[in-house]
């Protein structure tokens, strides 16, 4: 096996795209090289990107945040304008494995992980963050959900990888949260995820709304339906209801050891509701 580590996005792109045989992006690692140790993953070479300038960095852009593809979910966390910024996707990056997981990982590689049930990415499409794709081409944006394509899958072509995710300015008067469920009390994946974001005006009406749920489906799920149930109205108790029954009726999960599709489907309504009002609270309307 092959070890890479270019300094520049140019030499990354270079080298990745001269590999004939399978070669695996390392940003931290914490899929990667359990996949490795425990022999489901043999990659020809491992391109590691840490040393790439930028990638390390959370930088303001544009009255957001650009987080280099190789920031960990610890650095997320410490960062106290990005948190204040977006709390719902700096929360869901730090519920990624256990405090020493959190050190090494990115929510880059819980992204192009493609797990159903990450906890990262539908915080992230509620964010409406973009995804900035290096390849032979240069560099190409596309949303966050446009990434994962099934389990295990991405829409990536042959040579490229995720240099970066850009979380816009968040609009005044506005929040965001993300909650799952899980069995446990801590280092478990979701049985059900949701991101959320919304908007309010001077009169607590809102004006626009996102609703992602995750491990409900093959892929993060944005449900229309459920944001539409909110936007025009205060966010009361009826619209939490509608919200609440959209995410329900949208969800698509398969039953397992974890949960019934029926427990799955309801858990997606409360978990979505809760949110809303926690993005309420913090658009600056009263919970």
């Amino acid at each position: 096996m092959r070890y890479l580590a270019p300094e520049t996005l140019d030499d990354a792109v270079q080298m990745l795209g001269a590999e004939t045989g399978e070669c695996r992006v390392l940003a931290g690692g914490t899929d990667l090289l359990v996949r490795m140790r425990s022999g489901f993953a043999e990659p020809d070479t491992v391109l590691d990107i840490k040393k790439i300038s930028g990638l390390r960095d959370i930088t303001p852009e544009e009255g957001g945040w650009r987080i280099g593809a190789a920031v960990s979910s610890a650095e997320m966390n410490e960062h106290a304008d990005l948190a204040a910024a977006w709390p719902g996707v700096v929360e869901a990056a730090g519920l990624i494995g256990s405090t020493q997981i959190q050190g090494r990982c990115t929510i880059a590689g819980n992204l192009c992980n493609a797990s159903p049930a990450a906890d990262s990415v539908p915080a992230l499409v509620a964010a409406r963050a973009v995804v900035r794709v290096a390849g032979p081409d240069g560099t190409r944006d596309i949303p966050v959900e446009e990434v994962p394509t099934g389990p295990g899958k991405t829409s990536l072509a042959k040579g490229e990888f995720v240099a970066s995710i850009f979380l816009p300015a968040r609009p005044e008067n506005s929040g965001d949260a993300y909650l799952r469920f899980i069995p446990r009390t801590e280092m478990d994946i979701a049985v059900v995820g949701c991101g959320l974001s919304l908007k309010l005006d001077g009169a607590g009406t809102c004006t626009d709304a996102c609703v992602a749920l995750g491990a409900v489906g093959p892929t993060v799920m944005v449900v229309d339906a459920a944001a539409a149930a909110l936007i025009g109205t205060q966010v009361d108790d009826a619209a939490l209801d509608a919200l609440a029954a959209a995410c329900s009726d949208a969800a698509t999960p398969i039953a397992d050891k974890r949960g019934t599709v029926e427990f799955r489907k309801h858990v997606s309504g409360v978990l979505a509701r809760r949110a809303a009002v926690i993005a309420k609270s913090r658009a600056g309307g009263a919970a």
